[in-house]
This record gives C-alpha cells, sequence and structure tokens, in this order.
C-alpha cells in the first residue's frame, strides 16, 4: 500500500461539510484482496482491539481492501483519543488499485497523524510487526492537546457555532475572528478587540489599579510596592500582619503568597514574586477567594476558588496524598483540562511548615491540609459556583472596577466572607481585576453548576439576530463564471456596497485589485471574508481551489451555476465524466445558508438537478420561460428569471420587474446569447440577496465589458474598420457560445485566432475547431507557452485534424507564438472584417492588442 498524496480539506468539500485529510491510496493486487486474509483482521484486532465496530463491515469481504482499513484505523484512533469525529469513506476511483481515503478531522495536525498512525498500525498487521497502540492515543491524544483551542476560547466559539455565526482561528493559539468583513470581530482568549492597551496595561498593574477602583469607590486592601526583602517586612509591619505578597504585574496566580504571616515566610514569598517583576505587600483580607466575571456592563458569572489541598486519610503522607489528587483525569498540566495539578514546590513546603508538617507527614484522618493559601485554579485550586448568591451590590462593585479600568470582559477578584452581603458591611475588598480571564472555572466548576459563559460573551460581541455575515455569492459552472462574478460584485457596489471579489484575474476590493493571477480558490475567499472594508463578497468558485482544500466559506447566501455543458478539464484528478463535474460543483449549492438561493440554469438538465440538493430556496434562469422546469418552478409561485420579447424579467407569483436589454450594453441589446445569459444569473444573484432594483438597473445599464472591466471576456475593439473581439474561450461549449455571438453580428470575413490546452482531452481539444471551422474564413492556429505535459507540436497537430471537411474554413496557417499570430492576424485585416482572437495569456495580449489598436488610431 503506497499514500501518494495527502489533503486537507478545511472547508466543506467533495465529500461533505466536514473538514477532513483526503489521500490517494494505492493497493497491489494482494492489498485489494483483504477479505480474503482472515488472518489479516485478526492481526488488526489484536494490535489496535479499540477498532471494534469501527471494522469496516458494509464492505463486501470480495471489495476490501487495505484502503478501507486505513480509512477506519484512522477514524478510530481520532476517536479513541477523544476527538470529535464521525465520518469517512473510501471511494474507488477509475484507476484499478487506486482510491480516494477521506477522513474527517477536528483538528488538522491530529488528522495527519492518525493517518500516519494508521499506516504504522497496518504495516505492523502485513508484516507481523508491532505495534503500541496505547503510545499512539496518547501521542495523539497529546498533539490534539497541544493544538485545539483551550476552555476558554474554546467555549467562546461553541457559542458562535450555536448562533450560526462563523468563525477562523488566525494563529495556533487563541486569536479568533467571529464574522466576515465589516462585521467581523475577533477575541485573544477572553479579550476582545475592543478592549484597549491601555486598559489592559492598567490591569496589569496591581498598584495603579488600586489607585484607580479606591476612586472609584471599591473597597480595596491597602498596601505598596516594595524594593528588597528588607523593605517588603517593613511594608508588612505597617500594615500588620498577616500579608499578602505579590508581583505587582501578574497573573494567574503566579507568584503570590498569601496569608504571610512570619519573616521566614515573607523571604520565601519575596523570592517568589521577585522572579516574575516588581514586588509589592499588601493587607491580607480574611474570608473567602471569589472571582467574579464581568462581561460589558454585568455579572454573568461567579465562584469561590479554593487553596490547592488534601484531606488526610491517616494512612498516607502528604507527597502520597497530593500524587493520588493529581491523579484525577479531570487534572492536567495546563489550561486544556477542567482542573490543573497541584504544584508541591517551595511555596507548598512551606504553607505545611506552618501548619506543622513536612512531605513526608501522615495527616490525620479527616485533616485538611492546605498546599497554597491563594486559590488560583492554575495552582491546583478548586471552584464552585455562586452565581445564584452574589448580593446585588457586591454585583455593582465588580462591575464599576472593571468599567473604571476598561475591560469590556474582565475577572474580578474578591476576597470577604460571603458574597451574599456587600462588601462594606464585612470589611472585604477586590483584590485584583484580570484582562482575558479565565473561563474554565465557570465553565466546569469543581462543585456547582456550570455557566455558559461563552454566550455571554458572544452576546456582547453580537445584538441578538446579528450572525456576523455579510451577503455572500458563490458562482461555478463552465463558461461565464468570471463575467457574471464581475457583473454580480458591480451590481453589490451600485447599491452602495462595499464589495469584496475574487476570480481568475485577481481579488479586488472596493475595485481595487489587492492580488493578481488565478484568485479563484478558498484563501482569497478568506483573505477577502478578513478584510474590514467588505460589506458583500462575491467568489468565483474553481474546481481545483474545491478539490485542493473545500470551500473558503461554511456557506453562502447565493451560489450560481451558469452551466455545465460538455464539462471542462475533465480526465483530470478523477472527474472523468460531466456528471462527476456536477458532484463537484454543486457543492456551493448544497452550502447555501437555509434562507438563501441557488441560481441554476434552467436549460441544463444536470445543473437543474443540482436543486434537490439546495437547503435553501431555487431560482431558475433561461431565456425561455416556458421550459418546463421553468413552467413548473413558476407555476409553484416561485422564483424565475428569463426573456420575454426585449426584456429580462424577473418573476415570483404574480409579481414581475422587467429590466430592458437595450439598457444592458453587456448583452448589445439582446443580440449576444451567452450575455443574456450571463445577465439574467447575475440579475438573479442580486435579487437572491435583496438587492433594490433600482440599483439592479443603474450596475445593468453601467457595467461595460471592456479589457480593463472584464478582460478577456467578448472584449470587442474597432481595428482599422474591422471588427476584434478578444476572449478567453477555451472549450467547445465556449466556442458554441462565441459562434452564436459572432454570427449575430455583421461581417464581410471572419477569421479566427486560437491556441489549445493540453491539459484537456485529444477530442476536447479536436472538437473547438471543429466548431470554428463552420463558422470562419481564416484559422490562426499558434502554439502557446505552456503545453501543459503536451509534445512538441501535438496540440497544433489536434487543432489542424479538427479542421479536416471544415464547411466554411478556407485558409488555416500555423505559427509559432500568441502575439506573433495575433500580429499576422491584424495585418490582413480589411474594413468590414470580424476577428475573434482567443488569448491565452490574457493581460499581456490584451496589452499588445490595446498598443496594436491605439497606434492605428
Amino acid at each position: 500500500m503506497e499514500v501518494s498524496r495527502i489533503r486537507a480539506l478545511r472547508g466543506p468539500n467533495l465529500w461533505s461539510r466536514h473538514t477532513a485529510i483526503e489521500a490517494i491510496v494505492h493497493c497491489g493486487p494482494d492489498e485489494r484482496a483483504v477479505g480474503e486474509r482472515p488472518e489479516l483482521e485478526a492481526r488488526v484486532r489484536a494490535l489496535f482491539p479499540a477498532i471494534g465496530e469501527s471494522w469496516p463491515g458494509s464492505v463486501a469481504p470480495s471489495t476490501l481492501t487495505l484502503a478501507h482499513l486505513l480509512e477506519v484505523a484512522s477514524l478510530a484512533l481520532q476517536a479513541q483519543a477523544g476527538c470529535p469525529v464521525t465520518f469517512s469513506r473510501t471511494t474507488a476511483t477509475v484507476e484499478r488499485g487506486v482510491y480516494q481515503v477521506v477522513v474527517e478531522y477536528s483538528e488538522e495536525a491530529a488528522g495527519r497523524m492518525a493517518l500516519q498512525l494508521a499506516q504504522e498500525l497496518i504495516k505492523a498487521a502485513v508484516e507481523g510487526g508491532s505495534f503500541d497502540a496505547p503510545a499512539a492515543i496518547a501521542r495523539l491524544r497529546e498533539t490534539d492537546e497541544d493544538v485545539r483551542l483551550g476552555p476558554s476560547t474554546g467555549s467562546i466559539v461553541d457559542a458562535a457555532v450555536v448562533r450560526g455565526i462563523p468563525y477562523r482561528r488566525l494563529t495556533e493559539g487563541s486569536l479568533v475572528q467571529f464574522g466576515w468583513g465589516a462585521k467581523q470581530r475577533r477575541i485573544q482568549a477572553a479579550e476582545v478587540d475592543t478592549t484597549s492597551a491601555v486598559a489592559e496595561s492598567i490591569a496589569q498593574d496591581k498598584d495603579l489599579t488600586k489607585i484607580l477602583l479606591q476612586a472609584a469607590g471599591v473597597p480595596v486592601p491597602i498596601g505598596r510596592p516594595v524594593s528588597d526583602p528588607d523593605d517588603a517586612w517593613a511594608a508588612a509591619l505597617e500594615i500588620g500582619l498577616p500579608v499578602v505578597v505579590k508581583p505587582q504585574d501578574g497573573n494567574q496566580g503566579k507568584g503570590v503568597t498569601v496569608n504571610v504571616v512570619s519573616r521566614e515566610h515573607l523571604d520565601i514569598a519575596f523570592k517568589a514574586a521577585d522572579e516574575i517583576g516588581t514586588v509589592m505587600v499588601e493587607k491580607y483580607l480574611p474570608g473567602a477567594d471569589f472571582r467574579l466575571l464581568v462581561v460589558g456592563k454585568k455579572l454573568v458569572a461567579a465562584a469561590r476558588r479554593d487553596p490547592p489541598h488534601v484531606i488526610g486519610d491517616g494512612e498516607l503522607t502528604v507527597r502520597q496524598l497530593v500524587d493520588k489528587v493529581n491523579a484525577d483525569p479531570r487534572r492536567g498540566e495546563g489550561h486544556a483540562t477542567s482542573l490543573t495539578k497541584i504544584r508541591f514546590d517551595d511555596i507548598a513546603i512551606a504553607r505545611l511548615d506552618v501548619q506543622g508538617l513536612k512531605p513526608e507527614s501522615v495527616p490525620d484522618k479527616g485533616q485538611r491540609v492546605v498546599l497554597r493559601n491563594n486559590a488560583n485554579l492554575s495552582t491546583g485550586g478548586t471552584a464552585t459556583d455562586v452565581t445564584d448568591d452574589v448580593h446585588p451590590e457586591v454585583a455593582a462593585r465588580a462591575v464599576a472596577a472593571a468599567q473604571m479600568v476598561g475591560l469590556h470582559i474582565c475577572g474580578v477578584d474578591v476576597v470577604c466572607e460571603s458574597v451574599l452581603r456587600p462588601l462594606e458591611e464585612q470589611h472585604g475588598g477586590v483584590v485584583e481585576v484580570n484582562a482575558a480571564p479565565g473561563l474554565r472555572m465557570h465553565l466546569s466548576p469543581s462543585y456547582g453548576k456550570g455557566r455558559n459563559v461563552g454566550e455571554a460573551i458572544i452576546g456582547h460581541l453580537y445584538g441578538p439576530g446579528d450572525d456576523g455575515r455579510i451577503p455572500t455569492v458563490a458562482v461555478t459552472g463552465t463558461n461565464g463564471k468570471t463575467t457574471v462574478t464581475r457583473l454580480i460584485a458591480h451590481l453589490l457596489a451600485s447599491s452602495g456596497l462595499r464589495v469584496g471579489m475574487t476570480n481568475t484575474d485577481g481579488v479586488y476590493v472596493q475595485g481595487r485589485q489587492i492580488d493578481s493571477g488565478d484568485c479563484s480558490g478558498p484563501k482569497s475567499a478568506r483573505n477577502v471574508l478578513a478584510h474590514p472594508d467588505v460589506d458583500a463578497a462575491v467568489f468565483e468558485t474553481a474546481r481545483g481551489g474545491i478539490l485542493r482544500e473545500g470551500l473558503g466559506f461554511d456557506r453562502c447566501s447565493a451560489a450560481v451555476v451558469t452551466n455545465l455543458g460538455d464539462g471542462d478539464h475533465l480526465g483530470l484528478n478523477y472527474i472523468t465524466t460531466v456528471e462527476d463535474l456536477a458532484v463537484l460543483k454543486r457543492v456551493i449549492v448544497q452550502n447555501v445558508a437555509t434562507s438563501g438561493y441557488a441560481v441554476l440554469n434552467a436549460a441544463d438538465p444536470i445543473v437543474a438537478s443540482m436543486a434537490t440538493t439546495c437547503p435553501g430556496h431555487v431560482c431558475f434562469f433561461a431565456t425561455d420561460r416556458q421550459h418546463p422546469v421553468m413552467a413548473t418552478h413558476r407555476a409553484q409561485g416561485k422564483r424565475v428569471v428569463y426573456v420575454e420579447g426585449d426584456a429580462i424579467v424577473a418573476a415570483e407569483g404574480s409579481w414581475r420587474e422587467r429590466l430592458s436589454l437595450a439598457e444592458i450594453p453587456l448583452t448589445r441589446g439582446g443580440l449576444i446569447g451567452f450575455q443574456v445569459e450571463n445577465a439574467m444569473a447575475a440579475v438573479a444573484a442580486a435579487w437572491s440577496v435583496g438587492l433594490d432594483w433600482d440599483a439592479v438597473r443603474r450596475g445593468l445599464a453601467s457595467f461595460v465589458n471592456d479589457a480593463d472591466n472584464a478582460p478577456g471576456r467578448f472584449n470587442v475593439m474597432d481595428y482599422r474598420g474591422a471588427t476584434l473581439i478578444a476572449d478567453y474561450g477555451h472549450n467547445p461549449d465556449a466556442m458554441r457560445a462565441l459562434v452564436q455571438a459572432v454570427e449575430a453580428m455583421p461581417a464581410r470575413r471572419r477569421s479566427v485566432v486560437i491556441s489549445g490546452a493540453g491539459d484537456r482531452r485529444d477530442e476536447d481539444i479536436r472538437d473547438q475547431t471543429v466548431i470554428l471551422g463552420a463558422a470562419f474564413d481564416d484559422v490562426i492556429l499558434y502554439q502557446d507557452a505552456a503545453q501543459r505535459g503536451r509534445a512538441d507540436g501535438e496540440v497544433m497537430a489536434l487543432l489542424r485534424d479538427g479542421l479536416k471537411g471544415a464547411a466554411r474554413t478556407q485558409r488555416i496557417d500555423e505559427i509559432r507564438g500568441e502575439f506573433v499570430a495575433i500580429d499576422a492576424a491584424l495585418e490582413r485585416l480589411q474594413s468590414g472584417d470580424l476577428c475573434l482572437i482567443l488569448v491565452d495569456q490574457v493581460e499581456e495580449a490584451l496589452a499588445h492588442l490595446a498598443r496594436r489598436v491605439a497606434a492605428q488610431a
């Protein structure tokens, strides 16, 4: 078994809506006969018993291969490591012994590792080797924990998912974007993008924080910064023992020691705090440690934090009791688990000494042994939810503290006897405020009810009913994609929206090109959705990007499929038939929002059949309103767009809207059939996202199909009284549409300049000139720069072969070089002629044509 290619599908894809790893797996004859080798199943089960019911029992033994075992093992390994995955699939390709294996992942690194471990398992089973399944699962679990979001950030993301708000992880850490474009918000752990650096800096400075809180009428303990242990002891005596020693700039309870009552204990405490930064000493407030979580102007959760401790049993030593507590699976080394392991360090030993104990002491049965006085979860403490017990005055002080510092999400640390009474009545106070507070004590407290604080934070970022999405339109098909994409973007811009667009020419934001090249893939789409100046987005969605990585968005407002016809690029990446291509192209239709629309060409049967896969609504378009698909849909009162007389008509039930073709320059008054279809698709998409009809009219009237606005898309120019047309058509369907358009335009003599892309099938290259030979008098064949895997002259020979017996063509020339061929065609032109130039290097060829046209003027 050989795995030749591995891809991470990071968005909705050909196989499912899940993120997944896709691998191409080659299996030899023996590796395709696994069902006939029962001993192999026994070995796999012995090496990895947890594969259990995941074994591919639904696959007939005669067709069971090692590829199927790779699939189920990859999924089962992730499941055993605690990854929430359920989907996998193995599909045979047209090549005998070659399979596509697809396995869902929740974290890409874990998915890739699972695939690698599954290969090691299968190799061990085939060769009679060994495989340490527990160690493999432990590695996988560790990787998953390292890369997945922590509980705080994860809870916010989960809350966003529940509300349908899209998210994107911007780093391997906890920086996350919610929403798209101008409606995006960002968080870093439990800190939001509107929180200022100044507010965070204030929160870090505990002495300054106390000064500000005191000015706001919030009770705080007295104290001051100190320079050395002697100064610290002097401050402690000034304040009065017991005291708290802590870093002036710290977090997570690091370096904090409370209830210090002796010089020896203070020296240890000073050393711990001094390792972090400037040390301060303040009055120890008696009572319990409470964390109050403020979001916006509201207290949303509260927990009592108890210091790390063990309970004696009369038999085990303190150290053994700590080891026993740390064995709890809920306790981990970091913040990925609900509890943290208790630290056994100098501070813990000093705290034991205060209680008359040592690590080797055996506490009495029931004796409570405290290992630290500060109760942060990061030091092994526990939390008890007390949200429902907080007195309104206590909540008010917490909110005042957060607002005084300027924090939108704030963890307010309070020490008092009880949160049931105002702080002033019990000499309690606020000892710290925390930016980016940990949320796990509220999500999964050791005792009491967990609170959905992630939901509160999302509610702060987005108001009721706001899902953070902007209108998004995805466009695909065989021909017309780029023109339709550009026209939709123009219509949206005409309504006053700031538009981001991707297509095969580049990425554009508000009409300015910010990237060049073929940008019709998911990476470009994600870049547009991350741009803060985008109110609406239009994506040309090519097959290559879907195959490589899936979609760059989870769902769209409208999905436009222009046509499929005979298809294009067939035979590549195991897409061999038009039906295969349809399954790939309909991915955008399958991921339309439930409130959105699929805009489908009713005259293309395969495209029309995609309607059944759309989770939202459907708007059909076709020039013939009597087409059976159109007539049925219209009779049901649903949306259709068609041509009636000299106008495009949008209809729904008894409602009609007419758009005069004479006012749509793209169509040349309705003469260019394929441009009429492109205009109908764009109108339907604009309608689907709720555009005003006046804006649609303005946009249609002002869209100019020239080389600047839509390069290589039926750009018409005048040259010495002859008509030049530059187009990027490159498949038989495009040739038919172009011939139909050219025949509607008067000409004395017609010529065409054409090459062919080597990555098409022979018949697709040949058919282009078969079609052109019936419509053009002169044909100039040229060999372009990129033969794409073809031998020298091979493409030219196929094009010439298609002209055998041509009904109209009288002259055929073969020229090397695109620009040389263009110049040769231009030299022959006379007034009244028409020349169709099928450009390959679009930008360069159009620039060349522009110079020639300018020179003749």
